[in-house]
């Protein structure tokens, strides 16, 4: 790498940890910037994964504050990343690099609606459940739906981890009874585990480029805290305008590069 390319890439792991840490989708800018360098598809993508692993712990110790009381929740869903993230590493080393990309629009397109739609549906929930005498509390798991739902979002997330926290964030949205910035501050360590467990894999199994990775590890750290700071800052509504943006312009970038 030249040296503003090096610059480019670290710029990029700053943005990436950012917005990785207030929404998600990060990948989305260190990707592209990563093949403008020179480097093959699945290189890239491994190189990302390993170099966004600082950021994403960077992005949850930020949150630490809004994960108080979230212990037993986070562990058992903790599980399901896991297994799903090794899924995902696994399938990126033995299916075409385009096997995957074909479904990802639409599956963040879904995710977003069901962000928009997501306060009518909780409103819709707790109408049913006092109706029926029941109560949720903060500390709710969401039940095996949510398990099998994050296990698949995280097989997605260890093989590409574009716009996984929005899947994250909605999956958890509809199916918890919590607040957005919890529930947000959840996501990121669920995007670290993913991350983690399918970087181990491919320290082993893959090639990857070091300069990338330290250069993305550097820039996430940053940009984890730079993200917890202002993520945490935003109103619900702004939070939930700000993933469908995002999530949105992931859409356009993945059906035209």
């Amino acid at each position: 790498m030249t040296i503003w390319e090096m610059l480019a890439v670290f710029a990029a792991g700053i943005g990436a940890g950012t917005i990785n840490t207030i929404v998600g989708s990060g990948t989305l800018i260190t990707f592209p910037v990563l093949l403008a360098t020179g480097l093959p598809p699945v290189t890239a993508t491994v190189s990302n994964a390993l170099g966004l692993i600082p950021g994403s712990v960077s992005g949850a110790i930020g949150y630490r504050a809004e994960l108080a009381g979230q212990r037993p929740r986070v562990l058992r869903l903790a599980v399901a990343a896991a297994i799903g993230g090794l899924c995902g590493a696994v399938l990126l080393t033995v299916l075409p690099p385009t096997a995957f990309e074909t479904i990802v629009p639409v599956l963040v397109a879904l995710a977003l609606v069901l962000v928009v739609l997501q306060p009518r549906i909780t409103r819709a929930v707790q109408r049913r459940r006092d109706r029926d005498g029941r109560t949720a509390t903060p500390g709710d798991r969401g039940g095996p739906l949510l398990f099998a739902g994050l296990l698949l979002a995280s097989v997605y997330g260890g093989y590409f981890t574009a716009a996984q926290g929005i899947v994250y964030l909605s999956l958890m949205g509809i199916l918890l009874d919590d607040t957005l910035q919890r529930l947000n501050a959840a996501k990121n360590v669920l995007a670290a585990v993913v991350n983690s467990v399918a970087a181990l894999f491919f320290v082993f199994a893959a090639h990857f480029d070091w300069t990338a990775v330290a250069l993305i590890a550097v820039g996430s750290t940053i940009g984890g805290q730079l993200g917890a700071r202002i993520g945490r800052r935003l109103p619900p509504q702004v939070l939930r305008v700000l993933i469908v943006v995002i999530g949105s312009a992931a859409i356009l970038q993945l059906l035209t590069r």
